[in-house]
């Protein structure tokens, strides 16, 4: 499935990847593959549709319907598919749909083609429909009425539903088909049916699309969210993901991109016939390539196309914004033994007592998270640079910033990695304190912060004997930030996997001014969930420590 015969993007190559890699050690958690109940789904297509599954959907198909958790019910309860344009996105779900109502063993299964609007949600729909029309076998078990198909013997039905009116409230949604995300103007779709499937035993959503342009939408949400748990960044052992794409070249990975950097002549190119497979797998099958190198042509004539073509048949999102950090490039710095993050922090607790280091913190208030960080260079007893952080949050978002930012805030609290706070917002006095011991524990040089909401807590750590200097955001930011992004480039340094902070680092891009200053930004708008305060406590460490130079080693003696 590796062998390197087909290309491949490297987000498609790591959903293999991760498969390979959970039939070796998925038992540990809990996962099985259930080599039957895949074959007996792609045998369904076989069988009761024309539409027949390609190698690359009978992989999604087989993935999503053959993993098992323990009680013997299916692993994924969300798959997101991002495919070109006419590689058979919908016939596919069409075809699940249908296999939904008629062959999961799910009594009173409410079986939902959902979008933003009626017309919209019909056109799913009717595939499925067609799909029943040209089976006789389907035809003897299901009864077709006005958009709607049911099996009266267990109560089931399929149909399709919009959020008009709605129509999306009070469901109870054993699989909902959601078609064309990059058009929806919201999530509300989606969180709807994902809310309708809780008390379903293995209810599934099945999200397929297009790329899109905005980067502040449902779908890109959708999709940065897939990419980190391919990456490895997050872990959700429930979400499928399969996201077709060209690649950017090795370099322009390590600066940060995750598509071709537009006039790199080693990144892959929508105008180069060999790399089309990697965005459309269903090429010469599903989707001719003359078909596409037409669209190409016109697009090379026609400019005010390209942006388009770009995005709907090679999965390039045109509005772009450069990741800071390479996934990659990050996990090189986690250091030796850092598989196990919790014994990781605590065997370096140990070993840095007493070292000299520096730190950083960057205050958040109200459901903000708060980051009090420790850098330890290179000296005499360490022969290579550390950093450990401590994060914190109040307790009345730990929950509903789970659910509504889809990020692990509860998981990290019960690792330890998130110290969570009583009050409605954050509780300095926990931060003092966690600075206090760390005092106590390791030669605390200088510490950083950056003055906004942080008056009390400076006025209080200097009556207790810390040295602490402002550093204020904006252009002053431009050589601690370097510094960081310099030292992740280098590997010269550990963080031991703390999965908070490299959440924050996965989520980093930076922003020049007309000089040439870079600065650390989150993507998105301010109130985006994209976190980045653990990197920014990271910079503002790094210039105290720049600012106060520790010698390395002894001196050489050198003889006359």
């Amino acid at each position: 499935m590796l062998t390197g015969n087909i290309p491949t993007g490297r987000l498609v190559f790591l959903a293999v990847e991760r498969h390979l890699n959970d039939l070796e050690n998925g038992a540990a958690r809990g996962l099985h593959f259930d080599q039957d109940a895949a074959a007996r789904v792609i045998r369904f297509f076989r069988d009761c549709s024309p539409f027949q599954l390609e190698p690359f959907q009978q992989f999604i198909v087989g993935c999503v319907y053959g993993w098992k958790n323990e009680d013997g019910f299916r692993r994924f309860r969300v798959v997101y598919a991002e495919e070109g344009k006419g590689n058979g996105k919908s016939p596919l779900v069409a075809g699940l749909g249908l296999f939904a109502l008629a062959c999961d063993k799910e009594p009173a299964a409410e079986v939902y083609f959902a979008a933003v609007t009626k017309e919209q949600a019909i056109i799913s729909y009717t595939d499925s429909e067609n799909m029943y029309t040209d089976s006789p076998a389907l035809r003897k078990r299901i009864q077709k009425h006005r958009n709607n198909l049911s099996i009266a013997k267990t109560h089931s039905f399929l149909r399709p539903i919009s959020s008009e009116k709605r129509g999306l409230d009070g469901k109870r949604v054993h699989f909902a088909g959601i078609d064309e995300l990059h058009e929806h103007p919201s999530s509300i779709v989606v969180d709807k049916m994902r809310a309708g499937t809780k008390a379903r035993r293995q209810g599934l959503i099945f999200i397929i699309t297009n790329s899109g342009y905005d980067r502040e939408t449902a779908c890109w949400h959708q999709h940065e969210y897939s990419q980190k748990i391919l990456e490895g960044v997050l872990d959700n052992d429930a979400h499928f993901a399969y996201i077709c794409h060209l690649d950017a070249c090795e370099a322009c990975q390590a600066d940060g991109y995750t598509q071709p950097k537009e006039g790199c002549a080693d990144c892959d190119s929508w105008l180069d016939p060999d790399v089309w497979i990697k965005a459309n797998p269903g090429l010469g099958r599903i989707i001719q390539k003359k078909y596409l190198a037409d669209l190409v042509t016109e697009a090379v004539g026609m400019p005010s196309k390209q942006g388009i073509v770009q995005r709907l048949n090679f999965c390039i999102w045109t509005q772009g914004e450069t990741r800071a950090i390479s996934a990659e490039k990050w996990r090189a710095c986690a250091g030796e033994n850092a598989a196990d993050p919790i014994a990781w922090r605590a065997r370096k607790m140990e070993e840095l007592k007493r070292l000299i280091c520096f730190g950083g913190f960057d205050l958040g208030c109200t459901d903000d998270l708060t980051c009090w960080l420790l850098f330890f260079p290179v000296q005499a007893k360490l022969a290579k640079a550390c950093v450990l952080p401590w994060f914190y949050t109040p307790r009345e978002s730990v929950g509903i910033r789970t659910q509504r930012d889809r990020v692990p805030y509860e998981l990290w609290k019960k690792q330890g990695f998130l110290t969570v706070t009583p009050q409605a917002t954050t509780d300095y006095q926990f931060i003092r304190e966690d600075i206090k011991r760390c005092a106590r524990l390791f030669d605390v040089k200088e510490i950083r912060y950056d003055r906004y909401r942080a008056l009390d807590l400076v006025n209080q750590l200097l009556a207790d004997g810390l040295k602490l200097a402002d550093h204020p955001m904006g252009v002053s930011m431009h050589d601690p930030t370097t510094m960081v992004l310099t030292a992740i480039k280098e590997a010269s340094f550990e963080h031991g996997n703390n999965p908070i902070l490299t959440f924050n680092a996965d989520n980093l891009v930076t922003i020049s001014d007309a000089k040439g200053n870079i600065n650390m930004k989150k993507p998105g708008n301010p109130n985006s969930p994209k976190k980045i305060d653990g990197m920014v406590a990271f910079a503002l460490a790094k210039a105290a420590a720049a600012a106060n130079p520790v010698p390395v080693g002894r001196p050489r003696v050198y003889a006359l």
